[in-house]
């Protein structure tokens, strides 16, 4: 079968191509599925460079959750569709995972949006949820709103009745994450501190930011006393660092955000998380925003738009 193969890390991509590889097959307690649609995510690309905290051994197939058919496996019948988290392994035709990581497919959801759902939503409601505790009618800012992983804390944080506020660097895009998800205010950045001040009369109560840097260090500026800060990444490439005096003074609480691992550390809360993000998707309260979707040949395109944000929502891929 075919699959995306990294057989070396390098910062361009050049130690990772399409290759044709064994098909595996399902050992006990597993399920073998036939991939249709399988989403990019961050830290996907940061894992062909070596720079993501997970550092498989070489070579390895990115691809974090797919959705698709399934082949053969235990307590699910052939030709079910599926979604599956699979952490590696999901960027090629087929793909074995542990039964335990599958679910049946809303039967409203194409492939592709089902595929998009596991890791943006899993890690926005890890943060809006059990971290940040945000609360109906809170104001919540979420920086890098339109890429994936931001683009679900605004549609969850919707969900949850709170007051939103989306900023990127890109005004235009912004456009249609208000006509998508209907935030209370678009913001471009830098420079959104006086304005969040405004909306806001003092600060944001939770603030989720993927992005880090010159953008964390604007959020600590306008952010309520009593604020959570959700760190969720580094997408602008520079990892912030701050004065301990500045949450004293301010009084708010810095969290690290990691939702895999919070789920492998509190099995049964992982178990009641992905619950939770799919019975939303099956009441139709979250609806995720599939970009675009390209054939795998065209993997390299892909990479190059969440490396350059070129997009709007997720990236799909389809063996």
């Amino acid at each position: 079968m075919r699959s995306l193969v990294v057989s070396s890390l390098s910062p361009d991509l050049s130690g990772t191509a399409l290759a044709e590889v064994p098909e595996p097959e399902a050992r006990d307690g597993e399920v073998l599925v036939r991939v249709r649609a399988a989403a990019l995510n961050y830290p996907d690309l940061l894992m062909t460079r070596g720079e993501y905290q997970l550092k498989p051994p070489l070579p390895f197939t990115p691809g974090m959750e797919v959705a698709g058919e399934v082949i053969a496996g235990e307590g699910f019948a052939p030709g079910e569709a599926v979604v599956a988290g699979t952490r590696l392994g999901g960027f090629a035709e087929m793909v074995a995972v542990p039964a335990a990581a599958v679910r049946r497919k809303p039967a409203h959801l194409f492939f592709a949006e089902a595929a998009s759902i596991g890791a943006a939503y899993l890690t926005a409601y890890v943060g809006l949820v059990r971290l940040g505790a945000a609360q109906p009618g809170e104001w919540v800012l979420v920086h890098g709103a339109t890429g994936g992983v931001g683009l679900a804390a605004v549609d969850l944080a919707h969900a949850l009745g709170c007051r939103v506020i989306a900023t990127s660097r890109s005004l235009e895009k912004l456009r249609t994450v208000s006509e998508l998800y209907h935030p209370e205010a678009i913001v471009p950045v830098p420079g959104f501190r006086d304005a969040v001040k405004d909306l806001t009369g003092g600060g944001a109560e939770v603030i989720y930011d993927p992005v880090g840097g010159d953008v964390f260090d604007e959020s600590t500026r306008c952010i309520a006393f009593g604020g959570r800060l959700l760190v969720v990444g580094f997408t602008s490439g520079r990892i912030a660092t701050l004065s301990t005096n500045i949450p004293l003074i301010k009084g708010f609480s810095v969290v690290g955000v990691r939702a895999g691992e919070y789920g492998r550390r509190f099995p049964e809360r992982g178990r009641e998380n992905n619950d939770a993000i799919w019975r939303l998707a099956e009441e139709r309260k979250i609806s995720p925003h599939v970009h675009a979707e390209l054939p795998l040949d065209r993997w390299q395109e892909a990479f190059g738009r969440m490396r350059d944000s070129n997009m709007v929502g997720k990236l799909v891929l389809t063996p």
